[in-house]
């Protein structure tokens, strides 16, 4: 689903409050690809699996070796991607699958 105008707008509000309150002042966030994984994963899985995928992208996102904000927000991109492609398979799949192993980030 595409953000309207205005919740866009009231996401960017909110994420400036946060950004600023958490001293992260250099964070650049892609609303849209948060919001693409949380709709995912609640779609894939159930209820409150999006609170879960969005903290989880952007811890792994956080540990990321990167250089500056570009490297930040590919980062952010490839675990978010990572997500959304775990949810075509819902809650089967994952390390224990065939395949899995040569996966990781």
């Amino acid at each position: 689903m595409t953000l309207s105008r205005e919740e866009d707008g009231s996401l960017r509000h909110w994420s400036s409050r946060l950004i600023q309150a958490l001293q992260i002042l250099d964070l650049d966030v892609d609303h849209q690809k948060i919001v693409d994984v949380a709709e995912e994963s609640v779609k894939a899985v159930g209820p409150h699996a999006d609170a879960i995928s969005a903290f989880i992208v952007g811890y792994a996102a956080g540990t990321a070796s990167t250089k500056g904000r570009k490297g930040t927000q590919e980062a952010v991109r490839a675990a978010a991607d990572k997500v959304i492609e775990l949810c075509e398979d819902g809650e089967s799949g994952g390390p224990d699958e065939k395949g899995w192993a040569k996966r990781a980030q």
